[in-house]
């Protein structure tokens, strides 16, 4: 997977915005200005998603390329990296899970 497609899985959901609030390597895609998805463009790329803390640790001790969220909370943010080693259909299911978290998390008038 490369950062097109993850650029086409995060756009596709409802309300999604990406910029550049960091610096000009780190994309971050947001929904009602909540991070969500963010995403290194220098190789090797990886990107950091929301995880229930539970879901996190399993995640981590089942994929060696699922590591603590790298520069986040890391009991709610994992690592992924884009390597080729994980299938296209595990990270869209964990982009799809971190963007539920966080819409989850908003108030019902935003969501």
């Amino acid at each position: 997977m490369n950062i097109e497609d993850i650029r086409r899985i995060c756009l596709s959901k409802k309300g999604v915005t990406e910029s550049f609030p960091f610096d000009d390597d780190t994309l971050v895609f947001k929904v009602a200005e909540k991070m969500f998805c963010l995403s290194n463009l220098t190789p090797p790329i990886s990107i950091n998603l929301k995880c229930n803390p539970e879901r996190a640790i399993e995640l981590r001790e089942r994929y060696e390329d699922v590591i603590p969220g790298y520069h986040m909370n890391k009991k709610h943010w994992n690592t992924v990296k884009l390597d080729g080693t994980l299938k296209k259909s595990q990270i869209k299911e964990w982009i799809n899970h971190s963007y539920d978290l966080v819409v989850d998390g908003l108030p019902k008038k935003t969501r």
